[in-house]
């Protein structure tokens, strides 16, 4: 279990006038997000006996939905926020393709600098959901070569800030890293990174960035162990060379680490939990938005794990919307 956290008493409590004075700026800001595409396709059904076949249960199916996955859905969650979000990454030539980039078009979504590759074949992630339970993920997708993403500059220098979500897909080089960390730096724009320990990519000069509990193990090559969380999460701060690092850690909430200052806590605020499907999704773009309208870095830690408790009680690769934000900051008061 995190320690108790040491810098509560320097900073004021987020209010509901708070989060939304927060959220009005950054409704005005530009958001890009670059990463991993995927299409979340949900098969619901009913259970009422199991497989003559194996062991296992038979679903009666009763319905079918799609949403957009992986960075795709960080923009869903940031276009909640921000009126204008924009997504750079790759996708195959193919029906996930067009379902997926009219789910994000139909949003209200930028995706002019989608590529689509012949080549290649859209990630879909399908879920099979029954008594409101996931009973099994099928993931159709398959090793693509590393390619270039063009218009990055423009796209850079246009917007307040860059979400990198990489989920070890091929997206994000070493090359496009590089590229982001010089654009970001060189405009002065805020780049927020949601890294894969599995792609060996370094990040320099980043404004936050979002590993959950097993992925900053992984990256500081250490044991899954409560006492070394702070030791990891200051490692990672200097390794990943960032200005915030936000450590995810499910049940007990998140901790906040800034050069300089003790790590701040601040414990779950799930009620309920029904699915965690994209919750990191929802956590890296809610962090953005609030530091791009101006929260202070403990405020959008505060608000990144609010949103984080309200999306994992809903099915599905869900968002949140300001309201709810909002209302769980004034239901504390």
């Amino acid at each position: 279990m995190p320690t108790p956290n040491a810098g509560a008493a320097i900073i004021e409590e987020v209010t509901s006038q708070r989060c939304r004075a927060i959220f009005e700026a950054a409704a005005t800001k530009r958001f890009v997000v670059v990463g991993d595409l995927m299409l979340d396709e949900f098969v619901w059904g009913k259970v009422s006996r199991i497989s003559p076949e194996a062991p296992v249960p038979v679903v009666h199916v009763t319905g079918e939905s799609w949403f957009p996955g992986g960075a795709a859905n960080v923009a869903r969650n940031l276009h909640e926020f921000a009126r204008s979000v924009a997504v750079a990454g790759i996708t195959g030539a193919d029906a996930a393709a067009e379902r997926l980039l009219g789910l994000l078009a139909e949003a209200g979504i930028d995706v002019a600098n989608v590529h689509r590759d012949a080549a290649c074949a859209t990630i879909v992630k399908t879920r099979i959901i029954a008594r409101q339970q996931q009973i099994v993920r099928v993931d159709r997708e398959r090793p693509r070569a590393a390619q270039r993403m063009e218009g990055i500059e423009a796209l850079v220098s246009a917007a307040d800030a860059i979400v990198v979500a990489d989920y070890g897909k091929g997206a994000i080089t070493q090359e496009i890293a590089d590229q982001l960390c010089d654009l970001a730096r060189k405009h002065h724009r805020i780049l927020a990174v949601d890294p894969n320990p599995g792609n060996p990519v370094r990040w320099r000069h980043v404004t936050a960035i979002k590993p959950n509990r097993a992925e900053a193990l992984r990256a500081a090559g250490a044991d899954d162990d409560d006492k070394a969380i702070e030791a990891v999460g200051r490692q990672l701060l200097d390794q990943w060379n960032a200005e915030l690092l936000l450590l995810t850690l499910g049940e007990e909430g998140m901790m906040l680490f800034e050069h300089g200052k003790p790590p701040y806590h601040t414990p779950t605020r799930a009620r309920e939990v029904f699915d965690v499907s994209g919750a990191g999704d929802t956590a890296i773009a809610v962090l953005t938005a609030a530091l791009t309208g101006g929260a202070a870095p403990t405020e959008a830690a505060e608000i990144a794990n609010a949103a984080s408790g309200i999306v994992v009680g809903k099915l599905g690769t869900a968002a949140v919307t300001l309201e709810e934000l909002a209302g769980s900051f004034e239901a504390r008061a």
